[in-house]
């Protein structure tokens, strides 16, 4: 069977020799991201205001990922796909925008856009959360709904002459068919903790940076303040006292007022540690070391360079070769020997581990040329021994 029949028969829906989801896997399946266990309280685009907008841990660790992937060398062994996947997505790097797509959702999707020939000449990145699935009776996606302002365009994931359409990426989820988990919804609560921190130290600034007290009214005979002089009390504590800019203003008081200091201990109110532990929480659920962000009491990587070693070995490259994956295999009916990926000799983190392997490769007397050459990566040469 040609190449091209192998793809499009594990595309179309109720192929024989795949087996009906539904049936197979679980009774009565709901996928998770219409209800089910795991997505059912968080709110996508809430999440991305309070992180990637709002923190500034979320998102220097969504950059420092996104753009380090999409920035990479590549390696491309066919000039017209290394054209299509080097050029940018609505402005944007297309590989930088699905890496970000994938950390921030959890699932990627490119549109295949084709000439009239149906030659791809353009990989366009849809906006995940725009994206439902449209399965089919055995369970598998035949279509994917893209629905912007209440207008949705129907994508086929194959086309009317049987070509692909779309190309789905997603991260694992053990939960969901169709649907990835992404790092953000295992980073929303340390995202909120990290959050609230810095409205409690925002406040305390707005409250002369220091935990507020109690006017006691001592009188001795039993009377109190009536509901307007409480409020006018109120009133001028909130004028003249409150903010930054009155920070150890003198009070006056009179009428049988006293200041009672309500100070909370450092042991009850250690924002300043909570923090600090979100933040790192933050970096763990992007795979970004913490010493890249600037946080301290990191003792795991000894110095700045081994964190960006283990930056790209354990977070960029998998996420790199998950996206090229995907796309060589989306894209293999129009380059079916294409070989794509990143280009490891020019990436400067990684430069100690090829000096390294090509002196022990170098050493090794019992290899041949065409051996050496081969371990490396290289092309073979006619006529080596």
């Amino acid at each position: 069977m040609a190449l091209l029949d192998i793809f499009r028969s594990a595309f179309k829906g109720g192929a024989p020799a795949r087996v009906p989801l539904a049936q197979s896997m679980m009774a009565g399946w709901i996928p998770a991201c219409e209800g089910g266990f795991g997505t059912e309280h968080f709110d996508y685009a809430r999440a991305v205001e309070e992180s990637f907008l709002a923190n500034p841990i979320a998102q220097r660790s969504i950059r420092i990922v996104a753009e380090g992937v999409g920035q990479a060398p590549l390696t491309c062994t066919e000039p017209r796909l290394a054209a299509l996947v080097n050029a940018t997505s609505a402005g944007q790097s297309l590989i930088e925008t699905l890496a970000a797509h994938l950390l921030l959702h959890g699932n990627g999707y490119v549109q295949i856009i084709k000439d009239a020939a149906g030659v791809p000449i353009e990989l366009f990145a849809l906006r995940p959360e725009r994206v439902s699935v449209v399965t089919g009776p055995d369970g598998w996606p035949c279509a994917y709904d893209y629905t912007v302002q209440g207008n949705r365009t129907r994508i086929a994931v194959l086309d009317e002459d049987g070509w692909p359409g779309i190309i789905p990426i997603r991260a694992m989820n053990p939960l969901d068919d169709h649907r990835g988990a992404s790092a953000l919804e295992a980073a929303h609560q340390a995202v909120t903790i990290h959050n609230a921190a810095a409205r409690w130290n925002r406040a305390l600034l707005q409250n002369s940076a220091r935990p507020s007290g109690a006017l006691v009214y001592e009188t001795g005979d039993g009377m109190t303040l009536s509901h307007e002089q409480f409020e006018r009390l109120k009133r001028e504590l909130e004028i003249a006292f409150s903010g930054a800019g009155h920070a150890g203003r003198p009070m006056l008081l009179d009428g049988g007022l006293k200041w009672q200091s309500m100070a909370l201990s450092p042991a009850d109110m250690d924002f300043a540690t909570l923090k600090s532990a979100a933040a790192r929480d933050i970096a763990l659920a992007f795979g970004v070391p913490p010493m890249l962000l600037g946080l301290p009491g990191d003792n795991t990587y000894s110095n700045y360079r081994e964190a960006n070693r283990a930056l790209w070995r354990l977070t960029l490259l998998p996420l790199a070769e998950k996206l090229f994956a995907a796309l060589r295999e989306g894209l293999s009916p129009w380059f079916p020997d294409a070989e794509l990926g990143i280009d490891l000799d020019r990436v400067p983190a990684l430069s100690e581990d090829r000096e390294r392997l090509w002196s022990q490769v170098s050493q090794a007397d019992f290899l041949t040329r065409a051996e050496k050459r081969q371990m490396l990566g290289l092309s073979p040469e006619e006529n080596s021994q």
